[in-house]
């Protein structure tokens, strides 16, 4: 089957923050919306398929997953990451975000330490200040786009720290870290007795020379790991709140769990438990055409910027849809370029100050029609050429 990921679907007045929140925080509404991280396409239609026929049955009660619920979880895991998992295992919550936010409260205190690895997601950061713990950063190193993890200094912040938040794949950077990488995450941490919190929402969304290996797979790192994957990302079905959290090691199962039930989170709703059946099940095919159109995508914006506009420095991500722009040789300061971007490029970005200390950054996220990319990108080269 073929897909259309070319078409342009017009998603204004749907209630979609991406198009519809523009006026709010951008102060203007005709922009090229390449922001926050959604896509632009159609969901496959086996998960359309799904929800319509959910409606055909008129209630909707409070939910029970059923075994097919688990099975496609467990299946996922096993086909796509050569991860084994059980039923046991699994923590059903709305979302990753408020996963780690759970795992922050029931594992830490006021004042403990937390790492994350800037530059991140924005919630990774709140998720530590925003409940009184130490926010400890273990910077990623740059050298021409390209970001690995700076390991000594890993060392020394785990010896001051609770737990590490890890992103992998990485947003922004699109970092899919290989296994040594891993590895040495992982020794680090049970070493200073480190409890890791694993966010792989872009595990599906990985380019063809690379690979998303769990940290949970990896020798006895189950131990200390609590893993959240999801269909939101790479299925298009943010919206509907579902995400599968994987804790083996049964007292922190236990624990989290507990709290998890405590605040009613885990009976999810209707339409997403059918989502992630339809889409683990049912949607492999669709998923690996998407994964190459945006593959194609990845390969035009770095092109583009490499061509056409070099002096923005572009990463080249290994995984996700999303690109990371440093536009300091510009010799703008934030405000300027936020008005380069927005009033004469028509241009909605993200903002690097959302990923840490990162002022004249921005991220883009490519997962949209190539026209629209085109387009945006040549209204960006224009606005730079007239100064």
């Amino acid at each position: 089957m073929s897909y259309n990921f070319d078409r342009v679907i017009d998603r204004k007045g749907s209630g979609c923050f991406k198009y519809d929140a523009l006026k709010m925080l951008f102060g203007r509404d005709d922009l090229y919306s390449l922001w926050v991280a959604d896509m632009d396409f159609a969901v496959s239609p086996q998960i359309q398929a799904a929800l319509a026929q959910r409606t055909e049955h008129p209630v909707f009660g409070y939910n029970l997953r059923l075994d097919r619920y688990y099975e496609a979880a467990i299946y996922w895991a096993a086909h796509r990451y050569n991860w084994d998992i059980c039923r046991e295992w699994i923590i059903s919550c709305p979302g990753i975000v408020p996963a780690i936010n759970l795992a922050v409260l029931t594992f830490t205190h006021p004042g403990d330490g937390i790492i994350i690895q800037s530059p991140v997601y924005g919630p990774f950061h709140h998720a530590v200040m925003g409940h009184g713990r130490k926010l400890l950063d273990n910077r990623l190193i740059e050298l021409d786009g390209h970001y690995r993890i700076d390991f000594d200094d890993l060392e020394r912040k785990a010896s001051q720290a609770k737990m590490l938040i890890l992103c992998n794949p990485h947003n922004p950077v699109g970092r899919v870290f290989t296994e040594e990488e891993l590895r040495a995450i992982g020794e680090i941490c049970m070493r200073y007795n480190v409890l890791i919190f694993s966010d792989e929402i872009h595990a599906d969304l990985v380019y063809s020379e690379y690979r998303h290996v769990p940290i949970s797979s990896l020798d006895n790192f189950s131990e200390i790991t609590i893993t959240g994957f999801s269909p939101a990302k790479s299925f298009n079905v943010a919206g509907l709140s579902t995400s599968v959290i994987v804790a083996p090691e049964k007292k922190l199962f236990e624990q989290l769990n507990s709290f998890n039930e405590k605040l009613h989170l885990f009976t999810g709703n209707s339409f997403g438990i059918k989502a992630l059946e339809a889409a683990y099940l049912e949607s492999e095919a669709w998923l690996e055409a998407l994964v190459k159109y945006l593959e194609e995508n990845r390969d035009f914006v770095y092109r583009y910027f490499r061509e056409q506009m070099p002096e923005i420095r572009i990463n080249n991500p290994e995984g996700t849809y999303l690109a990371w722009l440093d536009f300091s040789a510009l010799g703008m300061n934030a405000e300027a370029l936020n008005d380069l971007l927005v009033n004469k490029a028509k241009l909605a970005l993200d903002p690097g100050m959302k990923y840490g200390d990162y002022p004249v950054f921005q991220r883009l996220n490519f997962a949209c029609a190539r026209s629209i990319l085109r387009d945006a990108l040549d209204s960006l080269f224009n606005s730079i050429k007239q100064g």
